[in-house]
């Protein structure tokens, strides 16, 4: 199973719309603590009927959340030149994502449990997309890659 972390994530929309595309991809959601009351209206709103259907964990420490992750990680950051479509995805891999405000705080992506750094293309001069789209583009190109396992 393919595996998403969102690390301290700040904006409950982007973490419910993330539990809809774990529900629909067969793939585990990871959240890092700190974050939002995981009751806010907005994280239900934006997961609408799935939260029963997703696989969703809330860890206390990034470490807690890596005791989980089976295989790689691989962060997504503006900081690199290897495009995600340049990886050869496997099938427990994991996407990492930081919060929306700063991105993925540099000893993050220095951890060696994170094998790689990968980005998603845009247009020059712009800074980043939503973190909830970032993780559908990076999480239905991986499993794409694997032949969409467990989907029809």
């Amino acid at each position: 199973m393919l595996h998403v972390i969102f690390f301290e994530p700040r904006i409950p929309g982007n973490s419910g719309a993330a539990i809809r595309l774990s529900a629909n991809t067969g793939s585990m959601l990871h959240l890092v603590d700190p974050l939002f009351e995981m009751d806010d209206a907005r994280l239900r709103r934006a997961g609408l009927d799935y939260h029963d259907l997703a696989l969703t964990r809330v860890h206390a420490t990034w470490q807690e959340c890596l005791e989980q992750v089976p295989g790689r990680v691989l962060a997504f950051t503006a900081h690199t030149d290897t495009l995600y479509t340049e990886v050869g995805w496997r099938g427990d891999d994991a996407l990492l994502f930081g919060p929306e405000p700063t991105g993925l705080p540099q000893e993050i992506m220095d951890h060696p449990r994170v094998t790689g750094l990968v980005r998603i293309p845009m247009v020059e001069g712009n800074r980043s997309l939503n973190l909830a789209n970032s993780a559908a583009i990076g999480l239905y190109h991986a499993w794409h890659s694997l032949g969409f396992p467990g989907g029809r």
